[in-house]
This record gives C-alpha cells, structure tokens and sequence, in this order.
C-alpha cells in the first residue's frame, strides 16, 4: 500500500497549471511499456481503446473483471504511477461507483477518470445526481487509505460540436467543475473542448487542475500550457493512429 500511496501522491504533485503532465494513452501491458520507454511518467489507459483492444465496443462494454486485470497487469508491468478510465462507474447508483473505485484501487490503480454522461443512454446525469456519484467515488478513495486522483469528466462539450462551443456551455461546465470540486474530485477533465478562450476561462474559473484532449481542433501543448491546462491526454487517438498503420501494413502484406 505503501508504494501505491507514494504513486498516487506523485501523481497528484504531476498535475501543475502552466505545466502540464502528457499521458500518452495506453490500452494494454506491452502499450505501456513503450509509453515508459519513451520518457512518461504517468500510464493512463482510456476506455475506448481497451475495449477496443479486446474486441469491444466502448461504453463498459468490456467487462469490468476484464478491465481490471488489464489494470492489474499494467501496474505489474510498469514503475509509474497508472490511473485508469472507469467510464460511468459500471453502475447508476453511488453504492455501485464505490465499489468499482474500490475495485480499482485493489487492482493498484492510484487514479481514475469518471464521466457524468449516462453511459449507454442520451445526455447527462443530472449535475445534483452525479454529485452523489462524486461523492461516493470520494468516499471510497478516502476509505481505501490511498490518496487516489479522482478526474470527474463532464461530456458537456463531447456532446455537442465544436462550432457550437460557447459561453451558455462554459457556464455550465463551469457549475460542473464547482460542485464536482465541492463533492471530493481532484480534476476537472473537459474532453473534446478547443477554443483557447473558453480553455483559457475554464483554467481560471475553477481551482481543479483541468485535463484537456490533444485532439485535431485543440491547440498544441505550448499553447495549452500557456492557457493553464494541468493535464494533457490524448485519449483514442494513438490507438486508432496505430489501428490505421497497422492495417495498412497487413494490406500491403496480403495484397503481395
């Protein structure tokens, strides 16, 4: 416990406003051992890209028993800290979100994404609903001993395009990120906003560390650092980059 603990500790310290912590997104043991190879000092793993890995579609789709053991053998299989993408919680009730943290914290994770989009249905939680999510998350982190990093994600920009971005949005995540902040989280993640304004706003409306994805639209790391961002992911995309190399090298190979 004791070296998770210090794992977890150090990954809180990674998180700085101006200086933002890369994860590189991994989805297995051997993808995370390339990852530490290259200099990371934080695993991350992101639903899409483990399910995929094993042959699922997102949306805790892939069991939670078989997500855990591949968070399991990550954490054997690397020295850095390794937090992992929990989705939803696996379950509605904070009762079932505080079992899987404390199921995941078990498996030697010392972090977890936790989103408040109704996985497997439309919108989201209601923001007084997945309070209690947050909460009971929180609870059972403090319960398991380990000062775990707790990232509560809002898809308020997931869910709508980019073009449609703007200040009624930021508004609303802004609440979000507050009440989240309130409940016991450590971050803020804000997935598939780009507009360096409302980065720029949302870094200094809350005190979270706030987690942006390098994604096409979104500006460079620089340019996030200079806007506050405390923590940079990239999500799906080495997967899918991967995903496309390698088929095009199985192609050339079949087609002679």
């Amino acid at each position: 416990m004791t070296d998770q603990a210090e794992r977890a500790r150090t990954f809180h310290s990674l998180h700085i406003k101006g200086n933002p912590i890369v994860l590189y997104n991994a989805w297995d043991p051997g993808s995370a051992k390339i990852v530490e190879k290259a200099g990371a000092k934080a695993i991350a793993t992101g639903s899409w890209p483990v399910a995929a890995a094993f042959g699922y579609a997102d949306g805790e789709k892939i069991p939670l028993e078989l997500a855990l053991d591949n968070i399991r053998r990550i954490v054997q299989a690397v020295d850095l800290p390794v937090t992992m993408d929990l989705e939803g919680g696996y379950g509605v009730e904070p009762e079932v979100v505080a079992q899987t943290v404390t199921r995941a914290l078990q498996a030697g994770a010392i972090g977890f994404n936790f989103e408040d989009q109704i996985v497997g249905g439309t919108g989201l939680h209601d923001i007084t609903v997945q309070v209690k999510r947050v909460e009971a998350a929180a609870a059972a982190v403090k319960a398991s001993g380990i000062p775990a990093f707790l990232n509560a994600r809002t898809d308020i920009f997931l869910k709508a395009k980019p073009d449609a971005h703007d200040k009624t949005l930021l508004e609303q995540a802004i609440e979000r990120a507050h009440a989240y902040e309130k409940a016991g989280a450590s971050g803020f993640f804000a997935p598939g906003l780009g507009d360096e304004g409302l980065i720029e706003a949302l870094c200094r409306a809350t005190g979270l560390p706030v987690n942006i994805i390098a994604l096409a639209h979104v500006p460079p790391r620089q340019r996030l650092a200079e806007l506050g961002v405390a923590r940079i992911s990239h999500g799906p995309v080495p997967y899918r980059q991967m995903a496309e190399w390698l088929e095009a090298k199985a192609r050339l190979a079949i087609s002679g």
